[in-house]
């Protein structure tokens, strides 16, 4: 009689503590879920952003060492100027010092952006292997690099002494240094949110200031 009288006085919670103690558990799972969600989407962005920069300074390169070569083997900076813009880089070179119709690979090469791919695109019209054994090669073209906004290509031309003038969408004879800008768009992360202002990043732009080593002005500084 005493113990059945002792469990029938004793408290327990309440309706109310219990509704209470839900309630804080569930604001503190949406707080943990949110930082967790937080932290992937950050994650995501920065993987994405590593992944682009790498890619983009990689093709940059091979873009900037060939560009350099233009007029290599020539009199002139190697530019084709009637079809070279501010999206199309033409030049010309003879690395191999044999012949003047660059028939041989990598001496007849255009960059250009493809809007349909978002890609960086080189063409060289004696790239591929020939058809038949020592016959003339066949064009290729190529990816360099795709998921790109845009590439720039700005030329600046020197004459004798005097500061150069540009950037210029079209290039000359004096051309002697291309700015080459490629412009890198970056995946949106679901995860993150607008309107708290965590918003990734959607472009990055790398520049390369490339010195045509063979033009008349370079050739002059060595």
């Amino acid at each position: 009689m005493k113990n059945r009288s002792k469990n029938k006085n004793a408290n327990g919670f309440s309706l109310l503590e219990l509704m209470l103690a839900m309630t804080i558990m569930l604001v503190v799972l949406t707080l943990v879920s949110t930082l967790f969600s937080r932290s992937i989407a950050t994650r995501q962005r920065e993987s994405s952003r590593t992944d682009a920069l790498t890619s983009a300074q990689a093709a940059l390169n091979v873009i900037s060492r060939e560009v350099a070569n233009s007029g290599y083997g020539l009199t002139g900076n190697g530019i084709v100027g009637a079809d070279s813009d501010s999206t199309k880089l033409h030049f010309l070179s003879n690395i191999k010092n044999d012949n003047t119709t660059f028939n041989d690979e990598a001496e007849n090469i255009t960059y250009y952006f493809d809007p349909n791919t978002r890609s960086i695109m080189r063409h060289d019209p004696n790239g591929g292997e020939p058809l038949i054994p020592f016959g003339p090669r066949t064009p290729q073209t190529s990816v360099i690099i795709n998921r790109i906004s845009s590439l720039d290509f700005r030329y600046f031309d020197y004459v004798g002494t005097n500061p150069p003038t540009g950037p210029n969408a079209t290039p000359t004879i004096n051309t002697s240094r291309v700015r080459v800008t490629v412009t890198v768009s970056l995946e949106r992360v679901s995860l993150e949110r607008v309107d708290t202002g965590d918003v990734n990043p959607q472009s990055v732009v790398l520049v390369s200031d490339v010195a045509l080593r063979n033009s008349d002005y370079m050739l002059r500084q060595y």
